[in-house]
């Protein structure tokens, strides 16, 4: 490093004397005032020379606490979710194939229907062990036969009309239990009907189990009013309902509103005294306080809950939309990916020297990145696109021997295609190349929305190293067909 001149140096020099006699003055000034100080304060009592110490002190820690609360990193802070808005989910239903769009419009159609109807929807959902069914009989006995069905099998969300004492009206829903149907079938209906209700009514028989634990709080998210029904509890000591209760109530504070112990019903087995026989017969429901609780729900009206109940719907159907776009891109990439990869190969059939030159067509290859990028969302400059390719084409020429040997290797796993010479590994290996970086950016876009090169060529030497044979087969494909087309093209007049 150059030293600096001699008149700077002197300049330097007579600052640091002026910042060290300016330091001296303040210490020498700040001694004087602490002796005054402490002049003042001697001929003072013990006590109040004490009593200033210490709070000169407090005051010193009190201001190194404010400094170090000011200075400290607080925590990152969560991004704000935007909230969900109608008019912007219909836009993005309305912008999917009709074939798509049908369900997701009905179940706004079914969401309007019911605030619309002014009736209050209790949906019960349970194990069909836990006597779900059972409880739904015993809450509203002369209930209307079912007034719907949602759902398109036999397995079906049934609602039904149902007066509760007192006279107040209800809608109950019978969600299949969690073992009725497939699991994710199962959880798509629950989680739908749960949106669409105003109150849950949750049916366990005992401690839940892990599946129960989750589907608890799958519905309870939704923070509307959350009932657990402990059904068969007359199999419980007073003690011990009193303890399972306590302790469900605990452990889901903030997922339920309250632990109700109720008896479905259903029929019990005696010994008769008389002959020893073994006979059944009707156990009476005791489902006093849970009706007492759907009372007071119900005093409140729809109304009450129907914001909730209308966000609820809304967050649903803006998840399962989401998958479905994330599913459809998913599909148009793969459909852009074959289209680039299609032309590459068709490109490398047309090569002068077959197998002499494996580096990416960098126009197709850029070409193939923008439209990627254009589908995901995502506006990227052409100079990342070549820089993305130029590196791309770097791990090309380090894996090219490789590469033609996987292909090569591949190839032979298709009887008589050895015939057909180097121009036909040459073209499966530019079709490798192709796909395999294409599914690299996919890949990439889908999972961080950012077109992350380290990221991207990692994925794409990934890919290019573990080619599997459904690949290789359709690749294989796409080259004969290709050359196909060129030889009847050559022998055509």
């Amino acid at each position: 490093m150059r030293r600096p001149s001699q008149p700077l140096r002197w300049l330097i020099a007579a600052l640091i004397v002026l910042i060290a006699a300016a330091l001296a003055y303040l210490l020498i000034g700040a001694a004087d005032a602490a002796l005054g100080l402490w002049g003042r304060l001697a001929p003072l009592p013990a006590w109040v020379r004490g009593a200033f110490l210490v709070a000169l002190a407090a005051l010193g820690v009190g201001a190194g606490f404010a400094v170090w609360r000011v200075l400290r990193p607080g925590p990152p802070r969560a991004a704000r979710a935007e909230p969900i808005v109608r008019e912007r989910v219909e836009a993005r239903i309305a912008a999917l194939p009709e074939d798509h769009a049908a369900a997701l419009a009905d179940e706004l159609a079914e969401s309007d229907r019911r605030q619309a109807s002014g009736q209050l929807h209790v949906a019960v959902f349970g194990d069909i062990s836990t006597g779900k069914s059972a409880l739904i009989g015993a809450l509203a006995p002369q209930a209307a036969p079912a007034v719907d069905v949602i759902g398109g099998t036999t397995h079906a969300v049934e609602l039904v009309r149902a007066t509760l004492p007192g006279g107040l009206e209800l809608v109950l829903a019978d969600v299949p239990g969690s073992n009725e149907v497939a699991g994710e079938t199962w959880a798509a209906m629950a989680h739908a009907e749960a949106a669409r209700s105003h109150a849950l009514v949750y049916v366990a028989d005992g401690d839940l189990t892990r599946s129960q634990d989750a589907d608890l709080r799958r519905i309870g998210a939704f923070g509307k009013p959350l009932l657990l029904a402990l059904n068969k509890s007359d199999r419980y000591s007073d003690a011990e309902r009193a303890t399972l209760v306590r302790t469900l109530a605990s452990r889901y504070r903030g997922t339920i509103t309250t632990v109700v112990p109720v008896q479905a019903g259903g029929t019990e087995r005696l010994v008769r005294e008389s002959d020893g026989a073994a006979i059944e017969r009707p156990r009476p429901p005791q489902v006093g306080d849970l009706l007492a609780t759907l009372r007071a729900v119900a005093r409140k009206g729809p109304e009450a809950f129907e914001a909730a109940r209308g966000q609820a719907v809304l967050a649903s159907v803006d998840e399962r939309l989401g998958t479905l776009e994330d599913s459809l891109r998913s599909e148009r990439a793969d459909q852009v990916v074959r289209t680039y990869t299609r032309r590459a190969v068709v490109g490398a059939l047309a090569a002068i020297a077959p197998g002499s030159d494996l580096v990416i067509q960098g126009a197709l290859a850029t070409a193939m990145l923008r439209r990627l990028a254009e589908l995901y969302g995502l506006r990227v400059r052409d100079l990342d696109l070549d820089r993305l390719v130029e590196e791309a084409s770097g791990v090309v020429r380090t894996s090219a021997s490789i590469t033609l040997a996987i292909v090569g290797n591949g190839l032979k796993a298709f009887p008589g295609l050895g015939t057909l010479g180097g121009g036909l590994v040459h073209a499966v290996a530019y079709g490798l190349i192709f796909d395999s970086l294409g599914r690299a950016v996919a890949r990439t876009l889908a999972g961080t929305a950012a077109l992350d090169r380290a990221a991207t060529l990692e994925a794409f030497a990934e890919e290019l190293r573990r080619p599997n044979h459904e690949r290789l087969s359709a690749l294989v494909a796409m080259a004969r067909e290709a050359l196909t087309e060129r030889d009847d093209a050559g022998r055509t007049p």
